[in-house]
């Protein structure tokens, strides 16, 4: 760039890194490690990660409990059920990608690298194909997939993946880990994104890198009862949108069918009961004792996702309630970890956990190719802010911590080699007086109220009308705010208002139903605002 386009800047107004991972899930660790492992030829080359995250809890992954799929020695069967599961909507391009790649990076990264200790049987084969090396790994079966090919370890995967990633990238010399740091707005000129404001302590720094990878997870915060960590606020779907990056599929939201609800059929903090546990023989109940998923699919309790928690929400609706009977299975020895949250709530398990829909995870987001790429120039995205085209309308059960493992190497292999160019960054005025503590909260019950009653698992075009007026309403309050104040809660209420907009237009342009979008005759009895 010429001497006139350069700022003034002081060296201590910014900082610069080659690659900036924005994001402490598995996709964002695998997206700096594979920058890492790219630029270690390069002297004095960085990478840095930014997480708005407290370790480890923070991140979406550490919270995923079934296991992280692969395809042992049969791919085509693999990429079968992910087509099946997603009713065909799947790119198969991006399938093959995933289920190609997917012994290699978990052997690669998560066995050899990590040295993470997935649950074995003791057989003797960890390969699964039959070729020996030590303990035989314990492959599990969840809803929706042929064979049994989830490696877990207990029903915690998640955490047993993240705390070694995150512990082995702080020790390595070329990442450094910014965690409680808030990337607020993309920096970006003629097309080309040139890295990110990032917020720590109240100060903003412009980080100027020679290509910025998203990784922020999903968009719980968006819904009253969700599976993520607080904070799913949709970030890096918002920045990116307005950026100009292309989305894709953003109405394609799942909702988890068997999350521990309360006695009274709801609770300020639901769990996840895990998906294996249907897999090794739970199932579900109404409130009148009977099971009902073989009245809704051939496959029952391993039907996918979608079908099951349209299930359950109904009976919840005509019945009173749903449980899941573990009686059948020896719950604490197998799920000891499920157990112990069951104690805590004081959940006699014996006589069924309580569980209803939650929101789960986003099929859809930043649209990329087979390497993250976005529509602009040195902009990535990966992990459950991304759209790779994996999911479609409905993601199999498992898959997301592998095409997190998977985009996120790919992407971070193909960001190293740019070098950071310093622009002139927008502008963050804070010249009014700072906002009420509780006014970011209030609004945030004002979207998921909407987002909970108008696209929630059954829309009606009335009611994403309805939604989209609200929220409307709701941004141009928040872009009135922004232009003059600036702090992380009223940024993340940005974002969240500019994220659930674009769930509800995608919704309302798509007539048809299928797999998690769900178009109903009747709208919904409750106004919305």
């Amino acid at each position: 760039m010429t001497g006139e386009e350069t700022p003034e800047l002081e060296d201590d107004d910014y900082r610069t890194t080659d690659v900036l991972v924005v994001g402490s899930g598995i996709a964002g660790l695998a997206a700096a490690l594979g920058a890492a492992r790219e630029l270690e030829q390069r002297e004095g080359s960085a990478v840095t990660l930014a997480t708005k995250a407290t370790r480890p809890e923070g991140a979406s992954s550490w919270w995923a409990q079934g296991g992280i799929a692969v395809s042992r020695d049969d791919p085509a069967q693999f990429k079968e059920d992910i087509l099946a599961a997603s009713a065909d909507t799947s790119d198969p391009e991006a399938v093959d990608v995933l289920v190609e790649e997917a012994n290699d990076a978990v052997r690669d990264v998560l066995v050899d690298t990590l040295g993470v200790e997935f649950d074995t049987t003791g057989a003797g084969d960890t390969t699964g194909d039959g070729n020996g090396g030590g303990d035989d790994f314990d492959f599990t079966r969840e809803a929706a997939h042929d064979e049994p090919r989830i490696l877990h370890v207990d029903a915690a995967t998640g955490k047993h993946i993240h705390v070694p990633f995150l512990n082995y990238l702080d020790d390595h010399d070329g990442v450094e880990v910014l965690d409680d740091t808030a990337a607020l707005d993309l920096v970006s000129h003629e097309g080309r994104v040139n890295g990110a404001l990032l917020e720590r302590d109240g100060e903003v720094t412009p980080t100027f890198a020679g290509a910025t990878v998203l990784a922020t997870g999903g968009i719980g915060d968006l819904y009253p009862r969700s599976t993520n960590p607080n904070g799913s606020t949709g970030d890096g779907i918002a920045m990116a949108a307005l950026a100009g990056a292309n989305v894709a599929d953003m109405e394609y939201v799942q909702f988890h069918p068997t999350v521990f609800v309360g006695g009274d059929g709801d609770t300020d903090e639901p769990f996840l009961v895990s998906e294996a546990v249907r897999g090794e023989g739970g199932v579900l109940r109404n409130a009148d004792g009977e099971r009902f998923m073989p009245d809704y699919h051939e496959d029952a309790e391993l039907a996918p996702r979608d079908v099951v928690s349209r299930a359950v929400q109904t009976e919840r609706e005509a019945t009173g309630g749903v449980t899941l009977d573990v009686s059948g299975l020896d719950f604490a020895a197998a799920f000891p970890s499920l157990a112990e949250k069951c104690k805590e709530r004081g959940v006699g398990w014996t006589e069924g956990i309580p569980v209803g829909p939650a929101e789960h995870f986003l099929c859809g987001g930043v649209d990329v190719d087979t390497h993250g790429r976005t529509s602009l120039d040195r902009l990535y995205a990966v992990g459950e802010c991304s759209c790779t085209g994996v999911h479609g309308a409905n993601r199999l059960a498992s898959t997301s911590l592998l095409e997190g493992l998977v985009w996120g190497l790919r992407a971070g292999e193909d960001a190293a080699g740019s070098d950071p160019e310093v622009v002139e960054a927008p502008e963050l005025l804070d010249r009014d007086p700072a906002l009420p503590d509780n006014f970011a909260r209030e609004k945030f019950v004002r979207l998921r109220r909407v987002m909970d009653e108008c696209v929630g698992i059954r829309r009606h075009p009335d009611d994403l009308g309805r939604a989209q007026a609200v929220l409307r309403r709701l941004k141009g309050e928040v872009d009135a705010y922004v232009r003059t104040r600036t702090s992380r809660s009223l940024y993340e209420l940005r974002h969240a208002s500019v994220t659930a907009l674009l769930v509800t237009r995608a919704a309302a342009e798509n007539e048809e139903s299928v797999g998690t979008h769900n178009v109903v005759e009747e709208p919904a009895t409750t106004r919305a605002d």
